[in-house]
């Protein structure tokens, strides 16, 4: 009786303290709150230090990013100073902790505190923790693009499995616990972008549990998004620059990704390029179609990446949940080759390219010796790289002063030539079948190879 009405009152509770946007300052005493209770036992950091739980040792499975930075336990949820006082002043703070979190109030027995259906991350179930104010972004969150689904749908497709969500659902424990372990650790729910540092980061409280509208792109975007998104932004790799969106316009992450973008509509979409509100280089970049002889022969065919990005991260054949990680490692690169999603982006005849990770046996730590349907999806993908500048390599050089110039002939930087020893001026920018070293690349690979396909004057086919 006691349980059903404490059920009842939960949402009272946090419709009544958490929709306002009201914050209210207030002088904040923790040495009146007992650590017999939520609040006063992760406001008392010495006691947290005698009761936490130490982490079990590492089991491996860094992901793509590498092993995550350590943060002792009781360092992940402690709250104090000005972020506790921000988090006490903000509507969130005035909900009572077992109102999102279940558990035990007011004991000093920390397994009682945290039994039953105690959650450490409410946003795992969003929908009835969050959603009581933030309904229709709750409704949806089950299926944004943080949720992983375009990367599931390449596991559980190539595995033979169709396609998600029921695909996904017919894959082994083990090798659902193996997906969990090694890529769910980049899919984010509300809390990890708005409250927690991320899983890749650390995990735990980003600032004592302090709520964010707007997430950190360095703490929490690229803290996640790293080897292609961050790595390529702020120009780490040697030899690139930062992108001219950073350098020139200050932009971060939410100045082209909204949140409309980030929250999604609703729907599952296997592939992030299928989701309708993506940034678009048009809505700044208007009325460039003939502003140079390059745009002209070729905005209508190619994506403005083709010729606008640096070299970027690639790497190839992973080995999931291994010390050994990546078979080919990451190197600074790129191709050109055929459109490989036609049917998401079919106004492009050529598109930049960048060569994913898997390979057969990826997933032979899981007990998947070889993925049945691997040639399902090409290894190299189309890609929308971060380190955008005016003039490349492809479009321009270096003078003397060390300032671009444009390229005065197509031959300069891009289209392939013949030259008088036979050999052929950036052949290297495409992908060729002689790419393909494996029998399972050139199964995978052979509809978006150049062979064939580029003009007979190039004299390379």
């Amino acid at each position: 009786m006691r349980k059903s009405l404490l059920l009842l009152l939960i949402p009272t509770i946090s419709l009544f303290f958490g929709c306002s946007e009201d914050k209210e300052e207030q002088p904040i005493d923790i040495s009146l709150k007992s650590v017999a209770s939520c609040e006063g036992c992760h406001t008392n950091y010495a006691h947290l230090k005698e009761v936490y739980t130490p982490d079990p040792p590492s089991s491996g499975g860094g992901g793509c990013g590498g092993e995550a930075p350590h943060y002792e336990p009781y360092d992940r949820v402690f709250m104090g100073g000005s972020g506790y006082a921000d988090f006490k002043s903000d509507p969130h703070g005035k909900i009572p902790c077992t109102a999102c979190h279940n558990g035990v109030d007011n004991t000093a027995d920390k397994n009682l505190a945290h039994s039953g259906d105690f959650l450490v991350k409410p946003s795992l179930d969003a929908v009835k923790k969050c959603g009581s104010c933030h309904a229709d972004i709750a409704s949806k969150s089950v299926n944004n693009i943080h949720q992983g689904w375009g990367q599931k749908s390449m596991v559980c497709q190539r595995a033979g499995l169709g396609n998600v969500p029921g695909g996904f659902d017919l894959l082994t424990q083990t090798m659902k616990d193996g997906y969990k372990e090694n890529c769910g650790k980049c899919h984010a729910t509300c809390g990890d972008c708005h409250i927690n540092r991320p899983k890749a980061g650390g995990g735990g409280l980003y600032a004592s549990h302090s709520f964010f509208k707007t997430p950190n792109m360095v703490d929490h975007c690229t803290t996640c998004h790293v080897s292609r998104g961050g790595h390529a932004y702020f120009g780490v790799a040697a030899g690139t620059v930062p992108d001219v969106h950073l350098t020139k316009a200050g932009y971060n992450c939410m100045s082209c990704h909204t949140k409309h973008e980030i929250h999604g509509d609703g729907v599952m979409y296997d592939m992030r390029y299928k989701y309708p509100e993506l940034p678009k280089c048009t809505k700044c970049h208007s009325g460039v179609k003939n502003s140079n002889a390059y745009h002209t022969a070729h905005i209508n065919t190619f994506s403005c990446y083709t010729c606008h990005s640096q070299d970027y991260n690639n790497c190839g054949s992973c080995h999931v949940g291994s010390l050994e990680g990546a078979r080919i490692h990451s190197y600074q690169g790129y191709k050109i080759g055929m459109n490989p999603i036609p049917q998401t982006k079919s106004q492009y005849k050529f598109s930049l390219l960048r060569r994913s990770l898997m390979a057969p046996d990826s997933w032979q730590n899981y007990g998947i010796s070889l993925l049945s349907n691997f040639s399902v999806a090409p290894t190299y993908k189309y890609t929308t790289p971060h380190n955008i500048i005016k003039i490349t390599s492809r479009t321009g050089y270096k003078d003397t002063n060390g300032q671009w110039q444009t390229n005065s002939t197509c031959y300069e930087g891009c289209h392939i030539i013949k030259q008088n020893d036979g050999t052929f001026k950036n052949k290297e920018l495409y992908l060729f079948d002689s790419d393909n070293i494996e029998t399972w690349e050139k199964n995978s690979n052979g509809h978006i190879i150049v062979d064939g396909k580029l003009p007979a004057s190039w004299q390379v086919n």
